[in-house]
């Protein structure tokens, strides 16, 4: 199954970041707590196409948070390749009740299923404290697409041209199909043929100018 990620699974995990947040919030420590999100923005997962990533964090503490690191080491280099962005990323400090965004961009370089697990966040939570360390939400499991399946899919393309053989057969079917009498008001021979022949070729220059704006 394509790697789709729904509505329903991106409520689930704002419904359980919102009460991790308020859980943060009403415990009372003093100091900075940092939850933080990964997803993924594409709807699917396709061999050979950017992967988006975004990386968010919340400070739903009292103080900022320092010497924030942000680290992903999920994507082996021999599945995955890197397009923009890094997977290893800091900031000095984030203030209270601030957030922060991450964006990377990967290649996948093959098909096949795949763990989408969470990244590690470390910060120290005050002045002189000691390190924290937590983890962000994971997308979970799913498939990468082959871009062979995905274009015959999804394409527009592929669809165009399915339509466009379809016709020519039509037209190869009713050029040697021989006619019958038909009523004298029926289209004759020449006028048949014609009818078929421009609705040919007006799909082969589609096709043709959809093509060439694809590239």
């Amino acid at each position: 199954m394509a790697l789709e990620f729904s509505t329903l699974l991106q409520m689930r995990a704002l419904y359980v970041f919102a009460l991790l947040a308020l859980l943060g919030q009403g415990t009372g420590e003093e100091g900075a707590r940092l939850l933080a999100s990964k997803s993924l923005l594409n709807r699917y997962a396709v061999e050979g196409r950017d992967l988006t990533l975004q990386y968010n964090i919340y400070n739903v503490g009292t103080s900022a948070a320092l010497e924030v690191e942000l680290s992903d080491d999920s994507f082996p280099p021999e599945d995955f390749g890197i397009v923009s962005g890094m997977l290893n990323v800091k900031w000095d400090r984030i203030a209270p009740a601030s957030n922060v965004s991450h964006t990377v961009v990967l290649r996948p370089l093959k098909a096949g299923y795949f763990n989408f697990t969470s990244a590690s966040v470390s910060y120290l939570a005050q002045e002189g404290g000691h390190v924290v360390v937590g983890y962000t939400s994971a997308p979970g499991q799913g498939g990468i697409l082959a871009q062979r399946e995905f274009d015959r899919r999804f394409s527009p393309h592929y669809v165009n041209h399915s339509s466009f053989q379809t016709i020519g057969m039509v037209i190869v079917y009713f050029s040697q199909r021989p006619l019958t009498k038909v009523p004298v008001k029926s289209l004759d021979a020449p006028t048949h043929s014609r009818v078929f022949l421009y609705l040919y070729y007006f799909l082969h220059c589609r096709i043709i100018v959809k093509t060439s704006t694809m590239k």
